[in-house]
């Protein structure tokens, strides 16, 4: 079993009135992570009913609220109890649905999941407002591949881990930029099985999310443009470009990517800019939620060791990480791009503060500052910025900024983060909350 850092959270909400609604990839283990739950509260002596709108038998219950309700009591009666529904998405008016079971002030506690859809993210919000609060599972996150890999012994301890079993961790770190975190792939050894899993879990999603859900016809075409974005993570999207290589018209281009956005495939990053006639302002960048599926749309699937690729796959890697640490944050993440092709890989925004940071796949030995970083230092003069990199721990002043080299793990412990914020005052308040 792979523990997921969320469960904790999500035994924390059991408390709360508000609906706990669990989103996220498709397969990322979202039903897994239910029925941990659930078998945590049956060992607590509680009572629980689970129900999934991917079991036919299960679908009659859901053709009102009263039918819902009245299988609920006939199971765990009228008194306190905790009711978990899987796969709402398939509920055309989920939101309002759910709406109705919450205003009629049951004695239930409901936890919800479903895999992105444009009707789950977008009309659950408007018609759950002030009565839920979302999680967001994603795959598997490295700290969790870590400890699922090393048994658990280091989970206290993962800092003094990376820094000391450098080795292991370097094989761990390729192993995960290769395959990705999707939890059935991370349970299974053999590579020609675990590449014949994410086929599946790829034509699922295109087959069901986009097909079905979201009314694509085309998924032939949407299929393309996601390998053609896999092939350009962390470059400018230039959106009529990919209409003329695609031969899809430029409305449907940007719809089709935000239907990928919708649906947890990749995220889209806008520019930091402060001077609109030297600073490019529209293209965004794209990453992926996941590299191994990211991969596997390009065909390299468990073959990154000796690609060019692997320097914007650890990319991808730093940004999820990123993402992650300011999570339901007023911090945004930016990239800086300027007309003369000076260019920083992430700017950390947080009010008027900006924290640059520059990514490095390389063993560095000594401090290297690039003409870009040391560009945007000398525009905009941050108290702090970051260059992570594979190795090097060290700190150097550039002007009044103190440039911080970090191994790329000083990022999973908030302790060290912080430590590397203290100039910044708002970011480390930000992470001390």
């Amino acid at each position: 079993m792979i523990k997921r850092n969320l469960f904790e959270d999500l035994k924390q909400h059991l408390a709360q009135k508000e609906i706990s609604l669990l989103v996220g990839p498709r397969q990322a283990g979202k039903t897994t992570l239910m029925l941990m739950l659930r078998d945590y509260l049956v060992a607590q002596g509680s009572n629980t009913l689970f129900l999934s709108l991917d079991f036919d038998s299960d679908l009659p219950f859901f053709t009102s609220q009263r039918h819902l309700v009245n299988k609920i009591q006939l199971e765990i009666g009228k008194s306190k109890g905790y009711v978990f529904i899987d796969e709402i998405q398939r509920r055309d008016d989920a939101g309002l649905f759910l709406k109705g079971l919450y205003d009629l002030n049951l004695p239930y506690k409901f936890i919800v999941s479903g895999s992105g859809s444009i009707e789950l993210k977008e009309k659950i919000h408007e018609s759950l407002v002030g009565r839920k609060r979302i999680f967001e599972l994603n795959t598997v996150s490295f700290t969790e591949f870590v400890n699922y890999k090393t048994d658990y012994r280091y989970k206290d301890s993962l800092g003094s881990f990376f820094a000391l079993e450098k080795d292991r961790t370097r094989q761990l770190l390729m192993e995960y930029l290769n395959f990705g975190g999707y939890p059935r792939l991370l349970l299974e050894e053999e590579q020609k099985e675990k590449i014949r899993i994410i086929d599946e879990i790829y034509r699922s999603y295109l087959e069901r999310d986009i097909s079905y859900l979201l009314r694509v016809e085309k998924t032939d075409a949407f299929s393309d443009l996601i390998k053609v974005v896999a092939s350009q993570i962390g470059r400018l999207i230039n959106y009529s470009e990919l209409s003329s290589t695609l031969g899809i018209a430029l409305q449907t281009i940007k719809k089709y990517l935000w239907y990928a956005e919708k649906t947890f495939i990749m995220k889209r990053i806008t520019p930091f800019f402060r001077n609109t006639r030297k600073e490019i302002t529209k293209s965004p960048v794209a990453y992926f939620y996941d590299v191994g599926l990211r991969n596997y749309a390009l065909g390299l699937y468990g073959s990154l060791i000796h690609s060019p690729e692997t320097g914007f796959v650890f990319q991808n890697f730093i940004f999820n990480l990123l993402k992650e640490k300011f999570l339901f944050s007023p911090a945004e993440i930016h990239f800086w791009r300027t007309k003369d092709k000076a260019e920083v890989d992430f700017v950390i925004t947080l009010g008027q503060q900006a924290l640059p940071v520059e990514i490095k796949f390389k063993e560095l030995k000594k401090p290297e500052i690039g003409r870009s970083l040391r560009s945007f230092i000398t525009r905009y003069q941050p108290e702090m910025a970051w260059v992570i990199n594979l190795e090097l721990k060290e700190k150097i002043n550039l002007d009044n900024t103190e440039i911080h080299f970090l191994p790329f793990w000083d990022l999973f412990a908030t302790e060290m983060v912080k430590e590397n914020l203290h100039l910044n005052t708002k970011f480390y308040e930000l992470l001390s909350e």
